[in-house]
């Protein structure tokens, strides 16, 4: 009987391929449109983590800008007491009572650092200056038409920023009235605070920063050819005051900088496109107004990583797509040989050439997508001899197939400087206990450059089931050890700016607990001057005694927090808390009369001793006492009392400073205590903070409350010295 022809293989019916072409370019469509998405949702948050890095940065620019703008805030209101500064204004014809005021700013001047200090009379013109003695003597000179001059003799305190009339350099001004004993306003003391350094120090970062007035004028800006051109157009009302307070030297017209801006609604910033050294930039800016000084800080970063990261998202993406493709097809082609076998079963004498060629056809397409793949495979038997690579694992050592087929160890691609690794890694797969989890092996590529790979072996099983040998995936991770290498270094830079912001703190730090003994040091030290021409030498000696004890303060606190930095406890001694007290009021006799406050002090005589560093204590005190007058500034002048009191509960001491301020609100409460967080224009955000590691360092607490009928309580809990 002759045998019937073979049947060809089924097909499936039009209308459920046209349903596969539609739901495969579904699918491809789906796949597209989450691959850009995906992009999208990349470059967006590549952009999140700039704005962030903006926004971090631009806390410590703004914490820079607020300290060189404050730092000196206290230096006219200082020396619009002295008596030679409301001498000189009161004899303004007087050679010598204008030369003591001369010599006086001159020194004052001098231990603070700023540029320049003087004096100005009500009418504008300059009686005393700290560079007197100079070709560009400020003396003489007439500053009526400044904003800083103007806002002074107004009775307010002052702030311009411009160039100088005199000396054409640009600087901060800082100015404050001189009042006479009846509080009007009889001249101006004016600070000249140079930002030079500022700006050097922006010359070495690697992205645009730039600050603007109210007016949009650039007057700072890392980028020197940005400089004074403006943000948006200056109408003639706007220029016409430029020309008359001469803010920014002869200067007449203020070109809009070269820069194309692009806003998008709910996104970081905003992206401006310019030219930087002759070639196309794209930055994304963020701007912080800064109320207090009137101006406005903006940083930039470099635009390029966002449109990367939206790129190598796409590429992972059509590659992760590929590799879903690719398994589709084998899911695709399995499914297809498991029927073709159940028909052959079934129709064996009939198909055997069609079966043939099917299973050629399969293997070839098995074999093209081996081929394919990115990760090498490297068969061996029993004996250890390659029996099949992969073109991956050939391009991956640089050997053709023909060159590894049939080898024995050692291989050619084994490494000379980790041959006794390899044959470690070879006798456990040789006896049967390969690493299943993988290890990391160095090849040596052909050309002889390294490449470092994961293995990974698994035991390699036939068709009767029996072990042929072993099967070995080989994973190049070159790159990986690389990136993982760039994220060690950038780890450690990270540590580095770590320490250096620890250092700018520790600073912080210093500058915050000596302002007050400097401070009183330079009042001392010009009561004793005053005193020594009055030839009153009983209050001259009480001066110098008190300067004396500032000095050594100083000097105490310095070693005190030395003492903290280094970790060690600080010296103690049994404190009388009415001594703590009282050392801490004489402290603030001034700020009480200068604020109309007094305080009212219940400490009993019988209070025992607490234990701890009395230096520190005090310190503590006279933060706590400081902030209480602060808070009371708009409180009418009958309640503007401080009370301190003390008093032991359960075998503690509660030292509790009462005010009738205006309280804190609960919405600040859990910041209270962090560091560098302030409510007060120019303050460091470092007091309380300070107090509540000194107090800790004590094994006490310092904890606030509010006060009944408005204020604050804060407490300050000591333990007491055993009997």
């Amino acid at each position: 009987m002759p045998p019937s022809p073979p049947s060809s293989a089924p097909q499936p019916p039009p209308r459920r391929r046209r349903r596969a072409l539609l739901l495969g370019a579904g699918l491809l469509a789906l796949a597209a449109l989450l691959i850009g998405a995906a992009g999208q949702w990349a470059a967006a948050r590549e952009a999140s983590f700039q704005a962030d890095s903006i926004r971090r940065a631009m806390e410590v620019h703004v914490l820079g800008l607020r300290d060189s703008a404050g730092k000196y805030s206290y230096l006219p209101f200082t020396a619009a007491l002295h008596p030679e500064v409301l001498a000189a204004l009161a004899h303004p014809g007087d050679a010598a009572v204008k030369q003591r005021a001369n010599l006086y700013i001159e020194e004052v001047n001098r231990q603070a650092g700023s540029d320049a200090l003087y004096l100005i009379d009500p009418q504008g013109l300059t009686l005393a200056a700290s560079n007197w003695a100079t070709p560009q003597s400020f003396v003489g000179e007439s500053y009526a038409n400044r904003p800083y001059f103007i806002d002074a003799r107004a009775g307010r305190s002052g702030l311009f920023y411009g160039v100088g009339q005199t000396t054409g350099e640009p600087g901060l001004f800082i100015s404050a009235p001189v009042r006479s004993d009846a509080g009007a306003v009889i001249g101006v003391v004016t600070v000249k605070v140079s930002l030079r350094a500022l700006q050097e120090a922006w010359t070495f970062v690697r992205d645009p920063i730039l600050l603007t007035d109210a007016r949009g004028i650039v007057f700072l800006s890392s980028v020197p050819a940005w400089m004074y051109q403006a943000t948006r157009p200056l109408d003639a009302v706007q220029l016409e005051r430029l020309r008359r307070d001469q803010q920014y030297g002869a200067r007449a017209s203020f070109p809009a900088l070269p820069w194309k801006t692009q806003r998008g609604d709910g996104e970081p910033g905003y992206l401006v496109r310019t030219a930087l050294g002759g070639k196309p930039r794209s930055f994304l800016a963020i701007d912080e107004p800064l109320p207090d000084l009137g101006w406005t800080l903006t940083v930039m970063v470099d635009h390029a990583e966002v449109t990367r990261a939206r790129e190598r998202t796409w590429m992972l993406g059509l590659l992760g797509a590929g590799v879903l493709l690719l398994g589709g097809l084998y899911w695709r082609l399995r499914e297809r040989r498991f029927a073709e076998q159940r028909d052959a079963r079934r129709e064996l004498e009939l198909r055997v050439r069609e079966r043939t060629h099917e299973l050629d056809e399969a293997h070839a397409f098995r074999k093209a997508m081996e081929d394919s793949l990115l990760v090498g495979m490297r068969a061996r038997d029993l004996e250890g001899r390659i029996t099949y690579v992969n073109p991956a694992f050939c391009e991956m050592t640089g050997y053709g197939a023909d060159e590894l087929l049939g080898k024995l160890p050692p291989y050619p691609y084994w490494h000379p400087d980790d041959v006794p690794r390899h044959w470690h890694h070879y006798d456990a797969m040789m006896s049967g206990q390969p690493a299943l989890s993988g290890f990391e092996s160095r090849l040596r590529h052909r050309d002889g450059r390294e490449v470092i790979t994961m293995v990974y072996t698994a035991p390699l099983i036939d068709a009767d089931g029996g072990h042929a040998g072993w099967m070995s995936s080989v994973v190049d991770i070159t790159e990986q050890k690389r990136a993982e290498l760039r994220q060690r270094q950038n780890d450690e830079q990270l540590q580095h700016a770590q320490r250096l912001a620890s250092l700018g703190e520790m600073a912080s730090t210093l500058a915050h607990e000596l302002n007050q003994p400097l401070m009183a040091l330079s009042s001392f030290a010009g009561a004793a001057k005053a005193f020594a021409e009055q030839g009153n030498q009983a209050l001259l000696a009480s001066s110098l005694d008190e300067t004396m004890a500032q000095a050594r303060r100083s000097a105490e606190i310095v070693r005190r927090i030395r003492g903290f930095v280094r970790q060690r406890t600080a010296g103690t001694e049994d404190c009388a808390v009415a001594a703590l007290a009282a050392n801490a009021l004489a402290l603030l006799q001034g700020e009480m009369r200068q604020r109309q406050s007094r305080a009212e002090v219940r400490i009993p005589a019988t209070l025992p001793p607490v234990r701890g560093d009395r230096v520190l204590l005090e310190q503590v005190l006279l933060n706590l006492l400081s902030n209480s007058l602060q808070a009371m500034q708009a409180t009418p002048v009958e309640r503007r009392v401080v009370e301190l009191e003390a008093e032991v509960v359960e075998g503690r001491m509660e030292i509790r400073v009462l005010d009738r301020g205006t309280g804190i609100d609960d919405a600040l409460a859990e910041q209270v205590f962090a560091p560098f967080f302030t409510t007060k224009p120019g303050g460091l955000g470092l007091g309380l903070n300070i107090c509540r590691t000194i107090v800790e360092a004590h094994r006490g607490r310092l904890v606030f409350d509010h006060r009944p009928g408005g204020g604050t309580v804060f407490t300050l809990v000591l333990e007491i010295p055993s009997p």
